[in-house]
């Protein structure tokens, strides 16, 4: 019988006794990397309280393991809702006992889904380098983007500028979002990088989610900046600094793996082109990639070599920027009654050969042809029309062989008369003040002339010049029933006039009529 106690005893001390094996961090976590993680929480209207509490439960699983502080890993939380919030940033936690207390008061926001309101903040300030309280310069920069899937906006510009200045971005839907459109958001690889998961479910993924943080902010990782169509530059922590040795860089187009799958895994970097090979000093922290192709995959190893240490290899991918083509914009300014200027981008010299500008008046006016150099990015098209719509066609042939082709349509101003509306106002018994509306441009000035009309005074003819702002005059000394008219002059020639006659009997008003 007291052995049965005895046994009864230790077995209840057993199960009383608290577990360390499942909050012990997981083997290889703690001191690993060093990084700015931010993470983007949906928590709008879409968002349930329960659904919202489940996700943040996913975090403080996902980055429990993690050493904290200024030389570790450093974590920032922004909701999304109707106003996005930064519930706290990079500065703010440096202990996990902080951190986790954080993350149990967090409230939903409720209201519309502004992600792209939300991704403005995360650029201009959360994850750019030198703000106060934002990512600290040269450590890998993190987005994790949480979100049910429902209407997120037009996220994939605004994630793209953030991949283009480093950031790695990663995706957890838990509803039925666009997979083309999240697979876009992702940084490559897609299969690493996006996760679509039951609310309830979460917790099956926070060992392979968390793996693919580790592999991005690991403290040796190797990072890729000013990406190109051609080229990027590889950036690295040294770990050869006071030893002897070299740095061998490897790199070729990421190959496709079973099904077509994108994958990274430098195991299976085989087949396909050779690999380009570099080497940089024990010193170097930083090599230029060039001869890439745009818009393509690459994978890239770092090897460090050392006779004193051995060192794991660092691989990292990326994919190159889409080219882009001159031109890629055309547009038009200055327009007048005959003239309009078109210009185009972006000028690429070193690239077109030549550029080539056809218009014509639409529907079926004659084609006119210009030929410009290639350092040429912009003509003004003379001797048109006013008043017509014509086709402008802007051709770059590229020293590839390639022909690129923009229109547009412009339209020249219609002609505007150079006056109008004269009239004469009497002013006593031989004086008249001449006013009228005009100007337009090309305009030299008005010539003002006059003469009586009665038997009295045949042929009395008197002229005045005036300027091309003036529109208002005094004539005085005036014949009886004196005509006066008044016309533009232009560069050429005189134009047509409009003409008045004065009444001084009846001080009545007298307007002009064209004759």
């Amino acid at each position: 019988m007291e052995g049965h106690m005895l046994f009864a005893w230790m077995l209840m001390c057993l199960l009383l006794r608290p577990s360390t094996a499942q909050n012990s961090p997981p083997e290889g976590v703690l001191n690993c990397c060093e990084g700015d993680v931010l993470f983007l929480v949906d928590s709008s209207g879409s968002v349930s309280s329960y659904e919202h509490s489940r996700m943040l439960a996913f975090l403080s699983e996902l980055i429990s393991p993690f050493s904290l502080g200024e030389d570790q890993v450093r974590v920032g939380l922004l909701q999304v809702g109707t106003k996005p919030r930064l519930e706290f940033g990079f500065d703010k936690y440096s202990t996990q006992s902080g951190l986790q207390a954080a993350l149990k008061t967090i409230k939903p926001l409720r209201g519309d889904t502004n992600t792209v309101e939300a991704l403005k903040m995360v650029k201009e300030w959360v994850l750019r380098p030198g703000k106060a309280g934002g990512a600290r310069e040269n450590l890998p920069r993190v987005l994790v983007w949480l979100t049910d899937g429902v209407k997120p906006g037009d996220v994939t510009g605004p994630m793209a500028q953030l991949r283009d200045d480093g950031v790695a971005v990663l995706v957890v839907s838990t509803g039925h979002g666009n997979y083309q459109v999240l697979r876009q958001v992702v940084s490559p690889p897609v299969e690493d990088h996006l996760h679509f998961v039951d609310i309830d479910d979460m917790s099956i993924i926070t060992k392979e989610f968390r793996d693919a943080i580790i592999e991005i902010i690991r403290a040796e990782r190797i990072h890729v900046r000013d990406v190109s169509t051609s080229s990027a530059t590889l950036q690295w922590r040294p770990v050869l600094s006071g030893l002897t040795g070299h740095y061998e860089i490897l790199f070729k187009e990421l190959r496709r793996g079973v099904g077509g799958v994108e994958t990274s895994r430098p195991d299976v970097f085989t087949g396909g082109p050779p690999y380009q090979r570099l080497t940089q000093t024990a010193d170097s922290s930083t090599a230029r990639l060039t001869g890439l192709k745009p818009d393509t995959n690459y994978i890239a190893i770092l090897r460090p070599e050392s006779n004193e240490q051995a060192f794991n290899d660092l691989h990292v991918t990326f994919r190159t920027r889409p080219e882009v083509l001159s031109p890629a914009v055309v547009t038009v300014s200055e327009p007048g009654q005959s003239s309009v200027r078109v210009s185009w981008g972006p000028l690429q010299p070193g690239m077109v050969e030549s550029y080539s500008v056809e218009y014509s008046a639409l529907p079926t006016g004659k084609v006119h042809y210009v030929q410009l150099s290639r350092s040429q990015n912009s003509t003004l098209l003379r001797n048109l029309q006013p008043d017509t719509t014509y086709l402008v066609t802007v051709t770059a042939r590229h020293a590839s062989g390639k022909e690129k082709a923009m229109s547009v349509k412009v339209c020249t101003q219609e002609v505007t008369p150079a006056l109008a509306d004269l009239q004469l106002t009497t002013v006593g018994s031989d004086s008249v003040e001449v006013e009228w509306n005009g100007g337009t441009s090309g305009l030299r000035g008005y010539w003002l002339t006059w003469e009586g009309q009665q038997s009295s005074a045949p042929g009395q003819r008197s002229s005045l010049y005036l300027p091309p702002d003036s529109l208002s005059t005094r004539l005085t000394h005036l014949p009886p029933s004196a005509r006066v008219c008044v016309s533009p002059i232009y560069r050429t020639a005189r134009g047509e006039g409009l003409c008045c006659t004065a009444q001084f009997h009846s001080d009545a008003l007298v307007y002009g009529y064209q004759s």
